[in-house]
């Protein structure tokens, strides 16, 4: 039976499903459940019914809205008249171009202004597949074909809005793997995908590496899965509404042992990477929240935004480890979304904490404004607070000045981490910068007079997100100095290896140089686990030496370097998998398929015969543990799918060449 695709998804179960406790897909503009019982579906009439849809079926409508507005056009509707032997083509276009009336003017300027399409002159999108319906199922499908340069896109752009892509997400590497991977066709031909229509969601637009940027291969991608459990025992997830009296009355869990553990959970994962709340306050002001529910100071905008969007990231970081349903972290959004507005009034420094949680949460969920937006706004706020600058610290107590610093360090580290997926400018120039970042010193050790040295030999949590910075940046001089070096054109071959150089020991010192031993507060942390910094070295490395604007082409030693580190880097993706402390995000997904796409090119690219290649190497185990990756986080992004299709092919490929002779 073919399945039947879905444009879009509820954010609620249906009545029917709702009151009968079964599962509910949330499709629309009918449910399955429904649909098979042929019954009439509340989603059908159901006007206020909020719901999330793709970004390719979007685009799909904005494709049907031009064909038809050109089929409406007068020219075209305009009767052709009889063709006169001695008509000029001059004089038989004046006779087939009459005025259209008034009302046909007015219908048009209407459907302008209504389905106004995104302006996409500025980059190739390719040809989107029309969304399948019931009845389409009984003709012939079109051939489905994709590309690696369209996946790494789409992969690459669920955290943003707009389209540019630049050179440090990988997007020409893609193309080139691309062109590569006609060594593996005996008439050199393009190696295309998804030959048999063999994809199972028939809006599949695949054969390239490129084209898997420009079709609807991403239709759910960031969407939780979708199951039933009980929200901490007072609501069932998949069925809560969001609607403004429902959020108006939601309370704090009853259980103050699951908010322990989320909030535990949160300063053990997020804090590590972004410390961006005092914990010591926290702690504080959700205690008396507790106990004073109905206290004039417990009702604060400010101390509830923080404690229900702690609540909500610290349940999604754990959704991402868990891969668990995540219809209470986006209700626990939603709530802290409602004291949004608020807490912006309570000046600079509240807004740009308030704009930060939000971009920890995106990380993981993309419920809100994409996170492209939010590290901008935060970024701009920063600089404008002179949070980069030395001078703005002077004459302040060393707690207020440590705080602004990892606030400041906080914001230049998602900075870096987004526009390195995307490729684009950063948002803070490393030029404009000359403050010394925080201190590795817990803020319990940190008061208004100085900084206490620690008693224990233990490393503090803060040495964690201090090292992370170090990395970031490092990421920061491989994006300026290799990728968009304006000097590159003058430079020499050898001062253009002295760059790569330079920077892989950095990259070496980073790791020899970790925090040791790593705190030991939560066995699910990736972060706090040797094999992360391993996987982020390798990842790392191999961004450093595949072919780059600083060095177009490779030599054998380092195709040698990308080929180790890409294999490496998926294999200590794998560990984590295995040790269940692997988050499942975005962010995760796009670096396994570029480390994926490294693996490939550096196998395929190599001059020697390929049967020879893949016996002395392992290249075929370790995209078969790429396959096994994609199929747990296929679980929660329906891209990944389509990714271990792809990767499946170039396997069958490399058995092939490995049993041919």
């Amino acid at each position: 039976m073919t399945p039947r695709p879905t444009n879009g998804q509820a954010r609620a179960s249906c009545s029917r499903c709702h009151k009968r406790k079964k599962r509910c897909d949330r499709a629309l503009p009918q449910c399955d459940n429904c649909r098979r019982a042929f019954v009439a579906c509340s989603f059908l009439n159901d006007d206020g019914q909020t719901a999330s849809y793709p970004i390719a079926y979007v685009r799909h409508l904005e494709n049907r809205v031009k064909e038809l507005e050109k089929s409406l056009s007068p020219a075209s509707r305009a009767p052709t008249p009889p063709t006169h032997g001695d008509q000029s083509p001059g004089s038989s276009r004046s006779i087939q171009e009459p005025s259209p009336s008034n009302d046909e003017v007015i219908l048009l300027d209407q459907t302008a202004v209504n389905y106004a399409p995104i302006d996409t002159a500025d980059m190739d999108w390719g040809v989107l597949g029309s969304p399948a319906t019931a009845d389409s199922a009984n003709y012939p499908r079109p051939e489905i074909l994709s590309s690696l340069d369209v996946e790494l896109k789409n992969l690459s752009l669920e955290a943003a809005a707009e389209r540019h892509l630049g050179s440090t997400s990988g997007l020409s590497f893609a193309k080139l793997t691309q062109t590569v991977l006609r060594r593996l066709n005996p008439d050199k031909a393009d190696f295309v995908f998804g030959k048999e229509n063999e994809c199972e969601d028939q809006q599949l637009n695949l054969s390239s590496l490129s084209s898997l940027l420009t079709c609807p291969v991403f239709l759910h991608f960031g969407n939780s899965v979708s199951c039933d459990p009980m929200l901490f025992g007072d609501f069932p997830l998949a069925n809560m509404v969001e609607t403004d009296d429902d959020l108006a009355h939601l309370l704090l869990p009853s259980d103050h042992s699951k908010i322990d553990r989320l909030v535990g959970f949160y300063f053990a994962h997020s804090h590590t990477l972004y410390p961006i709340i005092q914990r010591t306050e926290f702690n504080t002001t959700l205690r008396f929240v507790r106990d004073n529910p109905q206290a004039s100071s417990a009702q604060s905008p400010l101390s509830l935004f923080r404690i229900w969007m702690v609540l909500a990231i610290g349940s999604t970081a754990y959704c991402s480890v868990s891969l668990a349903e995540e219809s209470e972290s986006m209700l626990y959004y939603s709530k802290a979304m409602t004291y949004f507005e608020a807490s912006l009034g309570y000046g600079d420094m509240v807004a740009l904490e308030v704009i930060m949680l939000q971009v920890s949460y995106s990380f993981f969920n993309q419920l809100g404004p994409n996170t492209w937006f939010l590290v901008g706004i935060a970024a701009r706020i920063a600089l404008g607070m002179g949070l980069h600058t030395s001078s703005t610290y002077e004459g302040l107590p060393t707690d207020i000045a440590e705080r602004r610093k990892r606030l400041f360090f906080s914001v230049y580290m998602m900075d870096r981490v987004v526009s390195t997926a995307l490729g684009r400018p950063f948002a803070l120039h490393e030029d404009d910068i000359d403050v010394s970042p925080f201190a590795d010193i817990d803020e319990e050790n940190i008061t208004a007079d100085g900084i206490q040295p620690r008693s224990s030999l233990q490393p503090g949590l803060l040495a964690v997100p201090l090292h992370i910075l170090a990395l970031r940046r490092i990421a920061s001089k491989i994006a300026k100095q290799v990728y968009s070096n304006p000097r590159v054109s003058s430079l020499g071959i050898e001062e253009r290896e002295a760059i790569v150089s330079s920077i892989h020991q950095e990259l070496v010192d980073w790791r020899r140089n970790m925090p040791f031993p790593l705190p030991n507060v939560n066995a699910h942390v990736p972060h706090l686990t040797s094999n992360w910094y391993d996987f982020n070295y390798y990842t790392h490395l191999a961004m450093l030496y595949r072919p780059t604007p600083l060095l177009p082409t490779l030599d054998q030693r380092r195709i040698k370097i990308l080929a180790d580190a890409a294999s490496m880097s998926l294999r200590q993706a794998t560990n984590m998998h295995r040790q269940q402390v692997f988050a499942y995000n975005w962010l995760n997904l796009l670096a396994i398929f570029t480390a994926t796409l490294s693996l490939v090119y550096a196998i395929t690219a190599q001059p020697d015969n390929l049967f020879t290649v893949l016996k002395q190497t392992k290249a075929t185990e370790d995209l078969e543990l790429v396959m096994e990756l994609f199929d747990t986080l296929s679980e929660k992004f329906s891209a990944a799918k389509n990714l271990r299709k792809m990767v499946s092919e170039i396997v069958r490929e490399y058995h092939h060449i490995e049993g041919s002779e």
